[in-house]
């Protein structure tokens, strides 16, 4: 148990009542979780407000209660109200005494960017455990302690998640965690309270505009992860993308850069690019990599930078990288007994869809065909449904638009947003199949021996999102299944 003024070490009170010496066994913010002994912190969210259930947590045994405005509720002077201007940044304060900051006990390395986060992330925790370090990685994949794997629900999670999650990777020997931050997650300050060793930069396109509202205010989430690093930290930015410069301007931290265009603190120059791997010049040196794809060469020199940055030596990093492969549902490889390049990924940004498809076309003969399923989720930045469509038409000899995860909104709505992209020269290409297992029998049922299958957008997930309800979905296990049917 703690005690309650020493977890409000560092917290901007404006006013505290009640009982301030209370005991505090827990923290949390959903009234529906509040055990006897927790202090409720009241979040405001984009679907509800953690005032709105402030009788309900006391009721449920909470004994302190973190608000952001004076409560006309009165309540009894055993309970203890303390108003901030923040809950959501106070709570990782808060966190952070309450499980003696973890944080600071082990090297946790935040990646944030619009693309390449999973991978490098991924890329980082299978290198150091290769070096023979414990090491924890939170991803949106899966979050993983040691060799434990934990199913991940978020992208980065909430920040007493993160720091239980940090506890636990402390106590099973973890001196390094590897942290995909979303631009979500910095907004909301789920990061809040924690001390980042390194912050890594891999690129920003268009993505979350829905959320961000303007592309301006996207940078400037991004941004937060730097802004808030010590001079003890070190960031590293893609030198290649012009906003890199942009999320160093105001950090205290070390800064290096790394980039495929020749400058930089790390370089690398694409030597051999095939459906098989990739062979990179890095520090003098020629290596063969099994990743596939030139936005794969960007991770790679991403997680050598990292690693030699923080210590390691240069041959047994590319040594280990050579061996790594790519993370669940990025650019996946199915395999299936009718020759057929068969490729599941999570592209589900225009940029992303771009990179894929134009590393698939830079590597066919042309003498095959490549067919594209793809669609775009609901409830989420509408601008990008367009131009999705047009960059899966320009590089495809057919293209399958299909559901995605639609959520709240009409699927035929979504559909008829993607085909405004579809210009009338692309029409003969593109067809309409809603049902998204159906797109995949139809893709595999068009596609002859030696010819190109891309599944994009949902990559590793196994669900759709419909009305509400998550329902089993794995695009991979599905295209497995039509694979062997055709």
């Amino acid at each position: 148990m703690a005690k309650l003024k020493d977890i409000l070490y560092g917290v901007k009170l404006k006013t505290i009542s009640g009982n301030r010496d209370r005991e505090i066994n827990g923290l949390t913010f959903d009234s529906r979780k509040v055990r006897l002994g927790d202090l409720f912190i009241a979040i405001r969210g984009l679907n509800s407000d953690g005032h709105d259930h402030l009788e309900q947590a006391v009721a449920k045994g909470a004994v302190a209660l973190l608000i952001e405005r004076k409560s006309c509720r009165n309540f009894s002077d055993d309970i203890a109200v303390i108003e901030t201007d923040n809950c959501a940044k106070e709570l990782g304060v808060i966190a952070g005494n309450f499980y003696d900051h973890p944080s600071k006990k082990l090297k946790l390395i935040g990646i944030t960017g619009t693309n390449g986060k999973t991978t490098s992330a991924t890329l980082l925790h299978s290198l150091f455990s290769a070096l023979g370090y414990q090491v924890g990685l939170l991803s949106t994949v899966e979050n993983i302690i040691g060799k434990t794997i934990i199913p991940s629900n978020f992208t980065t999670p909430d920040v007493i998640t993160i720091n239980e999650l940090l506890v636990e990777m402390i106590a099973k020997g973890c001196q390094y965690v590897f942290m995909e931050v979303s631009s979500h997650a910095l907004v909301q300050e789920r990061t809040s309270g924690l001390f980042f060793s390194g912050g890594i930069f891999t690129n920003l396109s268009h993505d979350h505009l829905d959320y961000h509202q303007s592309f301006d205010e996207y940078i400037k989430a991004k941004k937060i992860l730097f802004d808030r690093l010590n001079e003890d930290a070190f960031a590293l930015i893609n030198a290649d993308d012009k906003r890199g410069k942009i999320m160093v301007q105001n950090t205290k931290s070390r800064v290096y850069k790394y980039g495929m265009k020749g400058y930089g603190d790390f370089t690398a120059k694409l030597i051999n690019n095939t459906f098989q791997g990739l062979e990179l010049e890095i520090s003098g040196q020629n290596i063969w990599f099994q990743l596939i794809g030139s936005f794969n060469a960007y991770n790679l020199l991403t997680a050598y930078a990292v690693a030699t940055i923080l210590g390691e030596e240069a041959q047994e990093v590319l040594i280990q990288l050579s061996q790594s492969s790519s993370a669940r549902g990025r650019f996946e490889y199915v395999s299936n007994d009718h020759n057929i390049m068969a490729i599941v990924d999570y592209a589900h940004t225009p940029d992303a869809l771009s990179n894929v498809l134009s590393t698939i076309d830079s590597l066919r003969t042309k003498n095959e065909h490549l067919i594209t399923v793809v669609g775009c989720g609901g409830n989420r930045d509408q601008e990008k449904r367009p131009k999705m469509a047009c960059i899966a038409a320009s590089y495809s000899d057919k293209v399958i638009l299909t559901s995605d995860n639609p959520r709240f909104e009409s699927p035929e709505i979504i559909l008829d947003d993607m085909m405004k992209g579809i210009s009338p020269i692309y029409h003969k290409k593109v067809m309409r199949v809603t049902d998204r297992r159906e797109a995949i029998r139809v893709a595999c049922n068009l596609a002859g021996k030696t010819d190109v299958i891309l599944v994009a957008g949902k990559g590793h997930e196994e669900y759709q999102d419909i009305q509400g309800e998550k329902v089993h979905f794995d695009d991979k296990e599905i295209l497995i299944e039509m694979l062997k049917k055709s």
